[in-house]
């Protein structure tokens, strides 16, 4: 059967449209592989990136499966991943942190990942001291831990050591149906500041020290040939227990007007050597390049 002068035109159109559609749609960038996997939003592009007297550039993906935050006597477990990824870059100035035994490491400076997703967490339910737990986000709190401004001093060789690998400064972000939606503890102007170790911790009292774990290293040459190294650290443990935290700010359905009730609650602020903070079963991929074109070049063939 011939189709139709209409019926083959109105085939022609929508066999047309769709190639317009196909041909319009943007084609996702593939994503690195092998030593360099989860470095596919790494800010490459960053001006400060590009800066060519930097010594060295970077990228990090971090994934945390497990561990805990202590505020007071209240423990929330981690129970879903928490993922941290920046770049990094060693400028001229070649800052370095000399550990007790007179050996040196790199301290990078940091550049938040692309389309914000530095830290990616989901929340955490969090019970109420002397309230039993019945309708979650109304017996209960969500906190959610959000960037409350750069990471700052990483250093990626001071596992083992009794100094921290970066310092991640955060807020939490108290969800309930009472809170309102700008219920915090922290801000971007007085953080939590976490300061994890793969070393041991030296709190005040009343906490006592503790001691994380480096996990195991490794070091892969690219594999096409590049300058770009990628250095791995699994099953590493991260601890602090010496930050302080701050009281609630912004909480009610009008704003601040629950801010002594969460802080009667929660016992904040909260002085040092009273919380702690563990980042347990992390998972870390790093690249490094003398060179932010050799690291462009040796991600993109890793994606091939």
């Amino acid at each position: 059967m011939v189709a139709s002068p209409f019926k083959r035109a109105l085939i022609t159109l929508m066999a047309t449209t769709t190639a317009l559609v196909v041909a319009a749609a943007p084609a996702q960038a593939a994503e690195p592989g092998g030593a360099y996997t989860g470095l596919g939003d790494c800010p490459l592009t960053s001006t400060v990136m590009k800066d060519a007297t930097n010594l060295q550039v970077g990228c990090v993906y971090s994934v945390t499966n497990g561990g805990s935050v202590t505020i007071g006597d209240n423990v929330v477990p981690f129970e879903d991943p928490i993922t941290v990824q920046f770049g990094v870059y060693w400028p001229a100035s070649a800052p370095v942190r000399t550990f007790p035994d007179g050996t040196e490491a790199n301290v990078y400076s940091t550049v938040p990942a692309a389309n914000g997703k530095t830290l990616i967490a989901e929340p955490l339910e969090v019970e109420i001291p002397g309230i039993e737990n019945i309708i979650p986000g109304v017996t209960s709190v969500f906190a959610k831990v959000e960037l409350a401004g750069d990471i700052t001093d990483f250093v990626p060789l001071a596992t083992g050591e009794n100094t921290p690998v970066f310092v991640l400064p955060v807020k939490l972000h108290l969800y309930n149906a009472f809170f309102g939606g700008s219920c915090y503890i922290g801000s971007n102007s007085n953080p939590i500041k976490f300061s994890p170790t793969t070393g041991t911790t030296s709190p005040p009292a009343p906490n006592t020290p503790v001691t994380g774990d480096s996990g195991e290293l490794s070091i892969v040459a690219d594999p096409n040939g590049y300058q770009t190294l990628g250095v791995g650290f699994s099953g590493a443990t991260l601890v602090d227990n010496a930050y302080a935290v701050p009281k609630a700010n912004g909480c009610g359905l009008i704003p601040g007007t629950l801010d002594a009730l969460i802080n009667l609650a929660f016992g904040l602020p909260s002085a040092a050597g009273k919380n702690a903070v563990e980042f347990g079963d992390n998972d870390t991929t790093f690249a490094i390049s003398p060179s932010l074109d050799d690291l462009q070049q040796a991600l993109a063939a890793s994606a091939n």
